[in-house]
């Protein structure tokens, strides 16, 4: 093992130090994988707002927004993110991005600010975990924050491994990803659910400022 330096968060903590101390004050991008997507509030301006609205703020001002998710965004969350349709068109400031994809296999939750800092943890992109929720309604969730560089560098690498597409490559369960990133593995290596369909849909992701 390897020693680092990080600090633990719970409670309140994560709310204030990952979302308000830091996401919200990026200066170039923001790197978020969770496995579930809602329309969590956070504080802008002494009001309250839907995390999209905060995405589309940094991405006018120039920082690019990408989050990983496993399963298909909230409705209110959609319904906030198809607000900004001129910024998910045109891009912000320097072509910023918010950018969104979908893989059912991301179930890591990281937030990472500008490339130099991470937390890692249990809370999703929801009010109760990252969100500006009361301490008595919010969920349990403890997590570790970080500048350690080799940390940094790992998280880094599976998510643009995933990002990218290249883990598609070899995926057993690209036939039935709803929305898949990249290319998938040859047919005869690919292996089907047991049992059949359960007649579940997923959707299709909604992938921001991607051109399909």
């Amino acid at each position: 093992m390897r020693p680092i330096e990080a600090e633990l968060l719970a409670k309140d903590d994560l709310y204030q130090r990952v979302v308000v101390d830091r996401l919200m004050a990026a200066r170039e991008s923001v790197v978020i994988a969770t496995a579930n997507v809602k329309a969590m509030m956070v504080e802008v301006d002494g009001d309250f707002r839907p995390i999209a609205d905060v995405f589309a703020k940094l991405a006018r001002r120039g920082v690019s927004v990408r989050v990983l998710h496993a399963e298909l965004p909230s409705r209110p969350f959609r319904a906030a993110f198809d607000k900004h349709e001129k910024v998910i068109r045109d891009g912000g400031a320097g072509g910023a991005r918010m950018e969104l994809k979908l893989c059912p296999r991301v179930h890591f939750k990281a937030v990472l600010v500008d490339g130099a800092w991470l937390y890692l943890g249990s809370a999703n992109l929801t009010g109760a975990g990252l969100g500006a929720k009361h301490g008595d309604a919010r969920n349990f969730e403890l997590g570790l924050v970080t500048e350690d560089f080799d940390t940094i560098d790992r998280v880094t690498a599976l998510f643009e491994s995933v990002w990218g597409g290249a883990e598609c490559k070899t995926c057993r369960y690209f036939d039935e990803c709803p929305d898949p990133i990249g290319a998938g593995p040859p047919k005869k290596k690919r292996s089907r659910a047991r049992g059949g369909s359960t007649g579940i849909v997923l959707g299709r992701s909604r992938r921001f400022g991607l051109k399909r």
